[in-house]
């Protein structure tokens, strides 16, 4: 039996090996489902109303799915909020995926395996005036990786919360073990730097812009993973530093008759000199008083590393066959509903909510050995979760 092999772990948790859009894994994360309309509800308020302001007390449970290249990753979460004195306001998360996997790399040149993630967040933010500070910190494990990380965001609102600027940090550390080869340990450091602009244009359109510049060291591949070199297997080799930069722009837009429309467009680009794009079209509308439905499309393209090969011809000093490494497109289709059931049990408001996005994904350069031909897949990610606002 050989052994087991793995994706690659994110060249930061929490930041994808080259963005979020380029991870085959797609993980639901708390705000991912924060409806276009009710974004404008609150952005547009009249003249005055202020720019930042704490998150309600609240309880979401959610349930996750997702399917697609041989690998499945199912779970829970959970996240609780609460005020204290208006001023402060604490959360607690808990998330796991239980994952299964026979991707393309593993039933090449391995074995298929199961394991389980289990992630753990705690989270502050404290408003004073027009101003918001938010502290983070994650810890997350699996059987041969464990990252934890913390960090820390400021928000200021200015011109009478027409404008938002913010700044923030994130520090993580991982720590990588070889199931198998216990003699094997590494480690790898990762900074994030984040500021934005939010601009209110009129009282029907909201523009955003947002910069990243993100910095890793130390071990960024795969200590199961293999490249090829004339159809003979070697050890995968990636450099043990990267730099990143990424921009995003985003346009909202209220047209009137209970709908919304988004425009974003992302640009990333790094020092393995991967390029990406990504655009996204989306709309949302409310139908009665209870039902919010979303629709998106987004498509993403990016070109290959430096040392990417599908199969090489020279032995150089640095050498992978990482599939999110290459030249691929992927086009995504998205819809989500939101219910509000009223208030139950003491609550000020509970929501029921789902989400279904199908992803097709392309490579022009990495090829399904099984096959000769480039690789292709579909992936399907389920989101179901209940809000409880108090």
């Amino acid at each position: 039996m050989c052994a087991k092999a793995r994706a690659a772990p994110p060249a930061c948790k929490g930041v994808a090996v080259a963005a979020t859009d380029n991870t085959t894994h797609v993980r639901a994360r708390w705000g991912l489902l924060r409806h276009l309309a009710a974004l404008l509800g609150g952005v547009l308020a009249a003249s005055g109303a202020r720019a930042v302001d704490l998150p309600e007390d609240s309880a979401e449970a959610l349930f996750h799915s997702y399917n697609g290249g041989g690998v499945s990753a199912n779970g829970p979460a959970l996240l609780v909020r609460k005020q204290l004195a208006d001023k402060v306001s604490l959360s607690a998360s808990y998330y796991v995926d239980a994952v299964s996997n026979a991707s393309i790399d593993v039933v090449t040149t391995a074995s298929p395996y199961s394991e389980q993630r289990t992630e753990y967040g705690l989270g502050a933010e404290y408003v004073y005036r027009d101003a918001k500070l938010s502290l983070t910190t994650t810890s997350s494990k699996e059987g041969d990786y464990t990252a934890n990380s913390v960090g820390f965001d400021i928000t200021q609102g200015t011109f009478g919360g027409m404008t938002s600027v913010s700044l923030g940090f994130t520090r993580s550390n991982d720590q990588i073990s070889k199931q198998g080869a216990p003699e094997f340990a590494d480690e790898a450091a990762h900074w994030q730097y984040r500021l934005g602009v939010t601009q209110v244009l009129s009282p029907r359109w909201v523009m955003s812009a947002n910069a990243e510049a993100l910095a890793d060291d130390g071990f960024l591949g795969s200590p199961y993973r293999v490249a090829r070199v004339f159809g003979a297997v070697v050890p995968e080799r990636t450099p043990r530093t990267r730099s990143a930069r990424a921009v995003k722009f985003r346009l909202i837009g209220d047209l009137g008759t209970r709908d919304a429309v988004h425009v974003d467009y992302r640009y990333f680009w790094d020092t393995w000199d991967i390029k990406a794009h990504t655009a996204e079209l989306g709309y949302s509308r409310y139908f009665g008083e209870r039902w919010l439905a979303d629709t998106s499309l987004r498509f993403y393209r990016q070109d290959k590393a430096l040392f990417y090969s599908d199969n090489a011809t020279t032995e150089t000093t640095y050498l992978s066959r990482n599939r999110q490494l290459s030249t691929f497109n992927s086009i995504g289709l998205g819809a989500k509903v939101a219910y509000k059931l009223g208030r139950v049990a003491g609550t000020s408001m509970l929501k029921l909510n789902a989400a279904y996005e199908y992803t097709r994904f392309k490579f022009s350069d990495f090829t399904d050995i099984r096959t000769g031909e480039p690789y292709a897949y579909n992936a399907n990610v389920l989101q179901v979760y209940l809000t409880a606002t108090f």
